[in-house]
C-alpha cells in the first residue's frame, strides 16, 4: 500500500466494463410523484436506466432483528426518507456519460415534514413509516428503577454523542459480472468476503456456491463497509441487464451523504455515591438515532448497555434505551460500535461526580476500580471480564505523565489569570472484542513443493496489515523464513469459509486459527519425517533452533531433516500416487498440495482489552480554541504479536477519538439537508492538529486463546474521546463550567465561557 503496489477494487481491470451512477434524493422526506427518465434513456452512451419498477428477482435481504414494517428497498419506491437515497441507477459507457445522463432525470416530489432531532422523533408527530405507526424501533425501559435515595451525592447530565462520518480514504466501490457458468462474480471493498457472499446469494435467490466474492486491498472501513450496501447489491442486476461487467465508485460527497454514519446517541447519565467518593449507583438512559432505515445502528444500545459498567465496581448499574428513525443517513457500525458510547457516558459521569465532591478525578477513579485480583469477574449484563489490571494502568499513566506536576502548572496558570489555560482529561476504559456471534475463524497452512508456505485465512483485512501478522505467526511456529509465507484471503472460491474482520476479532480468532493450523501441519509432517528417518512417528520431535525448524528422532538430535526434505519426500509420494486426489485439490488453489493443516478455531468467550488515557489541552479563553498538546495512552490488548502494527492501530484510534471530541460532527438543518456533505464542511483531523502520541506498554494475557491476545483495533478511539472532552471541560471548570457537549468546537467553548462570565 505504501509503495503504490496495492490493488484496490477500483484498480481491477474488467474487459468491456461499463459504469453506474445513481440519481439520489435531494429531499429528506417526500413522496415520489413521478420519475421522468425518458431523456436520460436516449442520452449518449447510456445502456440502461433502472428504477424501482424495473427491479425483478433481486431484493434487499431482510434482517430478522429489524422490523419488516421499516424495510428498505434497493431503490426508493414511493417515498424517500433521507437526502442521498438512491432513486435511479444509470449504466453508461463511461462514468462521465452516466453522470451527464443523471442530470437529465426529473423527479417530481411531494414534500413531507422531516424529523431530524432524535428526541423529537420520539413523539412520532412525523412518522417515517406509516405501517409501523411510530418512529420507535426498540423500547427497553427500566422495569423498576432502583433510584438514588441512599446516596449522599447524586449528579445527572444529558450528553450528546454526536453523529459522525467514518470517512475511509477509499469510499465505497464495487464491480460485478456474470461468468460463463452463470455465476455472479462480485468485487467488493468490505470487511468479510464470506458474509458478503451469503448476502448476495439471499438477494438474488441463488445458492452461495453460485456467487464468488473477491475482496482485494481495501482503503479503510472502520465498520462502515462491513457488508454490501443497496448500491453494491444492485450491480449484479445491472450487469445482467446490459450483459457486461459494471463498475461503481461513489464520490466523496455521495459517501458523506449515504455511506452511513456512526455514534448518534443522546445519553442521560445519573451517578450517585458516598461523600468519600465511592460510586454506588449508576443509571444510563439512551436515545439512539438509527437514521432513515434501521441497520446495525439501531442495535448499538445493546453494546452500550453491555459495557455500561466500565472499569468500576458499582453496586447498581441500570440502563434503558430507545432507538428511533429520523430523516438522516442510516446509522451503521463505526470503530467500536456502541462501546465508545458507553465509555464516553460513564467517564463523563465520573468527572461530574468528582467535581460535585470537589475531589480529583484520578482519585475518584482509583477508589472505584475493579481490583486486579478479582478477575475473571462477572459484570452486570451477563458478561465476564477475562483479565485486567485497571489500577496498574492508571498508576503507570499518571507517573509517566507527571500528573501532579501538570496539576501544579494548571493551578499556576489560573492564579496568574492566563488566557491560555491548561486542561487535564482522564479516561480509564474497558472494551469488549469479538463481542457477539460466531467466535470462530478458518485457517489452512500448506507446504508447497517449492518450499513456499501458503496460509489461507477466512479473515478479510482492510488496511490493518493482517497479512504480515499471519505470516509472522506461521513462520514462528514452523521455523521457516518469513518471506516464504504467502497469505491468501478475500476470495470465496479459494478460501472455503470465513467470518471476516470486525469487532477487533482478527488476531485472537484468525491469528489463533493460523497458529492451530501450523501446529496441525507440524503433526502431519512428523509422519512424513518418520518415513524419511525410518523411525516411529511417536519418536519424532519437532524443534526450532536459530529460527529454523527440523524433525529429529528422540535421543538422536544429530540426525534430523528439515522442511525441504519433508516436502521432497511428500512430493515423491504424490508423484507415485495414481489417485490424483492431492493434485486435484491443489489445482483449485493454484499449487501442488503436499501437507496442509486446517483449523477452525473457536474461542469460548469475548475478551476485554483495557487501558487509561490522559489528554492535555491548552485552551485559549479569547477564542475558545482547545489545542491538544499531549495524549498519553496505556492500551492493554494482551500479548502483542506485531508491536509496529499494534502501534499503528493505536495511533489511528487516538486520532479518530480526539477528532470526535474536538471537531467531527455530521450536521443537518431542520429540513434534513446535510450541511457537512464534503471535506470543506466536515472537519477531518490531520497530523497538524495532533501531538506526538506517548504510548505506554502493558500486556495482560487472556486465557481464552493460545496467543493470549485481545483486540487492539478500537482501543484508541474508545479511551481517547472522553479523555479529550474531559480535558477541554477541565480547562474551564474553575469558571463554573460543568459540561460541554462534543464536539468541543471553539465557537461552542467560547459561547460557554461567555455565558458563565455574564452569569
Amino acid at each position: 500500500m505504501l509503495t503504490g503496489e496495492a490493488t484496490y477494487v477500483g484498480d481491477v481491470a474488467l474487459p468491456n466494463a461499463v459504469h453506474v451512477t445513481f440519481v439520489r434524493s435531494t429531499m429528506a422526506h417526500a413522496r415520489i410523484v413521478d420519475v421522468d427518465v425518458a431523456e436520460a434513456k436516449t442520452a449518449p452512451g447510456v445502456l440502461a436506466v433502472t428504477t424501482f419498477a424495473d427491479l425483478q428477482g433481486v431484493v434487499l435481504p431482510p434482517n430478522p432483528m429489524l422490523p419488516d414494517t421499516m424495510a428498505r428497498t434497493l431503490l426508493a419506491n414511493d417515498v424517500v426518507r433521507f437526502v442521498g437515497e438512491p432513486i435511479v441507477a444509470i449504466v453508461a459507457e463511461t462514468a462521465y456519460l452516466a453522470a451527464d445522463a443523471a442530470e437529465m432525470v426529473i423527479v417530481d416530489y411531494e414534500p413531507l415534514p422531516a424529523v431530524v432531532d432524535m428526541t423529537e422523533a420520539l413523539s412520532s408527530e412525523v412518522v417515517l413509516f406509516a405501517e409501523h405507526g411510530s418512529n420507535v424501533l426498540y423500547d427497553a425501559p427500566l422495569a423498576e428503577p432502583t433510584g438514588f435515595d441512599g446516596c449522599d451525592v447524586v449528579v445527572t447530565e444529558t450528553v450528546q454523542n454526536a453523529r459522525i462520518a467514518a470517512c475511509p480514504i477509499e469510499a465505497r466501490v464495487s464491480s460485478a459480472y456474470w461468468d460463463d457458468d452463470g455465476r455472479l462474480v462480485q468485487y467488493l471493498a468490505c470487511q468479510g468476503a464470506h458474509p458478503a457472499r451469503t448476502t448476495y446469494a439471499a438477494a438474488y435467490g441463488i445458492e452461495p456456491e453460485q456467487v464468488q466474492v473477491l475482496v482485494p486491498d481495501v482503503g479503510g472501513s472502520f465498520g462502515t463497509k462491513s457488508g454490501p450496501f443497496p448500491e453494491d447489491l444492485l450491480l449484479g442486476f445491472l450487469a445482467r441487464e446490459v450483459g457486461r461487467p459494471v463498475r461503481w465508485a461513489e464520490t466523496r460527497s455521495e459517501g458523506q451523504q449515504a455511506m452511513g454514519h456512526g455514534r448518534g446517541q443522546v445519553q442521560t447519565v445519573t451517578m450517585g455515591g458516598t461523600k468519600d467518593g465511592r460510586i454506588t449507583n449508576y443509571q444510563l438512559d439512551i436515545i439512539q438515532d438509527s437514521g432513515a432505515y434501521p441497520a446495525i445502528g439501531c442495535l448499538l444500545p445493546i453494546f452500550t448497555k453491555m459495557m455500561a459498567t466500565g472499569v468500576y465496581a458499582i453496586d447498581t448499574v441500570e440502563c434503558s434505551s430507545r432507538s428511533v428513525v429520523t430523516n438522516t443517513a442510516p446509522t451503521v457500525a463505526f470503530r467500536g460500535a456502541g462501546r465508545p458510547e458507553a465509555t464516553a457516558a460513564i467517564e463523563r459521569a465520573v468527572d461530574l461526580f468528582a467535581a460535585e465532591l470537589g475531589m480529583d478525578p484520578a482519585e475518584v477513579r482509583r477508589r472505584n476500580l475493579i481490583p486486579a485480583d478479582a478477575f475473571p469477574v462477572a459484570i452486570t449484563g451477563g458478561i465476564t471480564y477475562d483479565s485486567g489490571d485497571y489500577e496498574g494502568a492508571l498508576d503507570q499513566l499518571l507517573e509517566a505523565a507527571d500528573y501532579k506536576g501538570l496539576r501544579a502548572e494548571q493551578a499556576t496558570r489560573r492564579e496568574r489569570g492566563d488566557h491560555l489555560l491548561l486542561g487535564l482529561g482522564l479516561s480509564v476504559y474497558v472494551e469488549i472484542t469479538a463481542p457477539i456471534g460466531n467466535r470462530a475463524e478458518y485457517a489452512a497452512v500448506r507446504m508447497e513443493a517449492d518450499g513456499r508456505v501458503i496460509a489461507r485465512t477466512g479473515s478479510t483485512p482492510y488496511g490493518q496489515g493482517h497479512q504480515t501478522t499471519w505470516a509472522m505467526i506461521v513462520a514462528d511456529r514452523l521455523g521457516v523464513p518469513f518471506e516464504s509465507v504467502e497469505v491468501v484471503h478475500g476470495d470465496t472460491d479459494v478460501v472455503p469459509e470465513g467470518q471476516g474482520t470486525g469487532g477487533s476479532r482478527s488476531v485472537q480468532l484468525a491469528g489463533s486459527a493460523m497458529a492451530d493450523a501450523s501446529e496441525k501441519l507440524i503433526e502431519l509432517a512428523r509422519g512424513k519425517a518418520a518415513d524419511v528417518l525410518e523411525a516411529a512417528v511417536d519418536d519424532i520431535v519437532f524443534e526450532i533452533s536459530e529460527e529454523v525448524g527440523s524433525f529429529a528422532v528422540v535421543g538422536s538430535p544429530a540426525v534430523s531433516v528439515g522442511w525441504s526434505e519433508v516436502a521432497a519426500a511428500e512430493a515423491s509420494a504424490i508423484d507415485g500416487d495414481d489417485s490424483g486426489a492431492s493434485v486435484s485439490d491443489a489445482d483449485a488453489a493454484g499449487g501442488e498440495v503436499l501437507l496442509e493443516g486446517v483449523a477452525d478455531f473457536v474461542q469460548s468467550d469475548a475478551t476485554f482489552p483495557f487501558g487509561a488515557h490522559l489528554a492535555v489541552v491548552e485552551l485559549d479563553t479569547d477564542t475558545g480554541k482547545a489545542e491538544l498538546s499531549r495524549l498519553i495512552a496505556v492500551d492493554d490488548a494482551g500479548v502483542i504479536i506485531n508491536p509496529l502494527l499494534a502501534e499503528g492501530q493505536r495511533h489511528g484510534g487516538l486520532a479518530q477519538g480526539a477528532a470526535q471530541a474536538l471537531y467531527e460532527e455530521s450536521v443537518y438543518d431542520a429540513e434534513g439537508n446535510p450541511l457537512t456533505s464534503n471535506f470543506a464542511d466536515y472537519t477531518i483531523i490531520s497530523a497538524a492538529e495532533m501531538p506526538s502520541f506517548e504510548l505506554l506498554s502493558s500486556e495482560t494475557p487472556t486465557p481464552l486463546n493460545p496467543l493470549g491476545a485481545k483486540g487492539i483495533g478500537e482501543a484508541g478511539s474508545i479511551g481517547s474521546t472522553p479523555a479529550v472532552q474531559n480535558a477541554v471541560i477541565d480547562a474551564v471548570a474553575h469558571l463554573g463550567v460543568r459540561h460541554i457537549d462534543m464536539p468541543t468546537t471553539p465557537e461552542k467553548v467560547w459561547r460557554t465561557i461567555q455565558s458563565h462570565a455574564t452569569a
